[in-house]
């Protein structure tokens, strides 16, 4: 018998082997979905599983989103995959996965634990480096795409129960380094022009554009098929996204307020539960 953990951050079982490989099958489970085997305690990704070895063979994947002519001309960002961000947005959508708050802040305060210290030193390392790339003009607006988005691409590796290093946290150096750019530049004046006008519209866009760095390295996206996907689906969950977002920054307040005490905790949550979030409504890259 086995327990899964779904798109949603829920746990669903225990269920024989049989209903798990007809999930697979359906496409409710993938090979990065966590999986505890009855009578054991650590959980794994199923596809690590032997036993499901032939399932995901005979698994029939859905058709990749169909490409744009911007494939024919290449691309801003090296390995980037050339998409039609509707029909990509779309087929995520198609999952039906709606972003539960109570899940994500649960997963995100179980996976915080399940390796505290390692976290809590990789997001000091790492925010105080983006905060000395701040300080510099432009560059913290050319970094922060590549600094935010490897921290919380290394967040959602640990989810899917891999083991990154703080080195992987610089990934956006070696792969998609212009996407990620391009991505932060694009994104930021484009809030900043929405806030201007409107006020609305920047809100709107600061919460809609948040998963743009994690599809660009996770999904190798383009910068902006990245930030079009972002805006579609989190638009289907934007409001329980932006109170997601509020108790999030609520709790860096608090920690700040409580010194290093409380930040060693609120800085390491509010990525962990981001990372829930992320794979509740995105989730890994399908073939």
């Amino acid at each position: 018998m086995f327990t899964i953990i779904g798109a949603d951050g829920k746990e669903y079982g225990p269920v024989t082997a049989d209903k798990l490989r007809e999930w697979i099958a359906s496409g409710r489970a993938n090979a990065q979905t966590q999986v505890r085997r009855d009578g054991e305690s650590a959980w794994s990704n199923l596809g690590s599983l032997p036993d499901f070895a032939g399932a995901f063979a005979a698994a029939q994947p859905p058709p990749p989103p169909a490409p744009t002519a911007a494939a024919a001309s290449g691309s801003f960002a090296s390995g980037a995959q050339a998409v039609d961000p509707k029909a990509y947005a779309d087929a995520i959508l198609a999952r039906g996965a709606k972003l539960d708050f109570g899940a994500a802040l649960s997963r995100g305060l179980d996976l915080l634990k399940s390796d505290y210290w390692t976290f809590v030193g990789i997001t000091l390392v790492m925010t105080l480096v983006i905060c000395a790339a701040s300080a510099i003009p432009l560059a913290g607006l050319l970094l922060t795409g590549i600094l935010v988005g490897g921290l919380q691409f290394y967040f959602v590796r640990k989810l899917r129960g891999e083991k990154p290093e703080l080195g992987d946290c610089f990934v956006g150096f070696n792969s998609m380094t212009g996407a990620l750019i391009l991505g932060a530049i694009v994104s930021t004046v484009l809030i900043i022009v929405g806030a201007v006008c409107l006020i609305l519209p920047g809100i709107y866009l600061a919460i809609a554009y948040k998963f743009t760095y994690l599809l660009v390295l996770d999904h190798k996206l383009d910068f902006w098929p990245a930030m079009e996907v972002s805006r579609r689906v989190i638009t289907a969950n934007w409001f329980l996204m932006f109170f997601l977002l509020i108790v999030a920054a609520i709790l860096s307040a608090l920690g700040t307020a409580l010194l290093i005490i409380g930040v060693v905790f609120t800085l390491p949550y509010g990525f962990a539960v981001f990372a829930a979030a992320y794979e509740q409504l995105v989730g890994p890259r399908r073939a």
